[in-house]
């Protein structure tokens, strides 16, 4: 494959932020090769959207990477043991959702793809405004990762650095619902719920749920996924 400036690989997971940061690179020029990682989580709804927000994006490639991190278990999110909470953990405490090492993961597949495509970059929807307290959603995180990659990689060592870009991190979540409905982000094509139902109709209750009502409701603007 021949080298290209202007490829970039996107992690989306289906929900309302990595739509927004796809919808962001695709905007800055980048060929987006959208990446979602099946890894055993309960909400596997948000692939189906994944794969909606991916075309309506206009992604160049998407692919669904199988990686069950999720069969460790340790997080709500994987573990039918454990239950989704209904309410606001204390804001000191990460949160049973948290899944361990999963952005460390995510980051490092998409780093694998990027140098195979000889991408120049790779998106993360990331957010550490609104973001449930994970310690992966942090801009120290990001820059770490960072430094892993330039010294981990061919591309890192050989002068041409893929860049971990997260120009959602320090936006609330009604600033980046601006946002992507500035790019024409069409909203109704994704899911936040960590625990929708059998019906794919979301609880409402989750952290997630109440994360993404609050930022509409800052927005001043309804939720197209709730009408649909």
């Amino acid at each position: 494959m021949k080298p290209s400036p202007n490829r970039a690989v996107v992690l989306v997971s289906g929900g309302l932020d990595s739509a927004t940061v796809l919808a962001a690179a695709r905007a800055q020029g980048f060929d987006c090769y959208a990446l979602s990682l099946d890894y055993g989580q309960r909400h596997r709804i948000e692939l189906e959207s994944a794969k909606k927000v991916a075309a309506s994006n206009g992604a160049f490639e998407h692919r669904i990477v199988r990686i069950d991190i999720g069969g460790f278990g340790g997080s709500a999110l994987t573990d039918h043991q454990i239950g989704v909470p209904k309410k606001a953990g204390a804001a000191d405490e990460i949160p049973i959702t948290y899944v361990p090492a999963r952005n460390t993961v995510f980051l490092s597949v998409a780093l694998g793809w990027a140098e195979v495509l000889q991408a120049r970059a790779i998106f993360i929807g990331a957010n550490a405004v609104d973001y449930s307290g994970y310690p992966d959603c942090r801009p120290e995180f990001i820059e770490a990762f960072q430094t892993m990659a330039n010294l981990a990689t061919k591309a890192g060592v050989g002068g041409r650095p893929i860049d971990i870009q997260a120009p959602l991190i320090n936006l609330s979540k009604a600033e980046i619902i601006k946002l992507g409905l500035k790019l024409n982000v069409d909203y109704a094509d994704t899911i936040s719920c960590y625990n929708p139902g059998i019906d794919s109709r979301i609880c409402g209750e989750c952290d997630s749920c109440r994360i993404r009502a609050d930022g509409f409701a800052a927005a001043g603007l309804p939720d197209p996924a709730i009408s649909v």
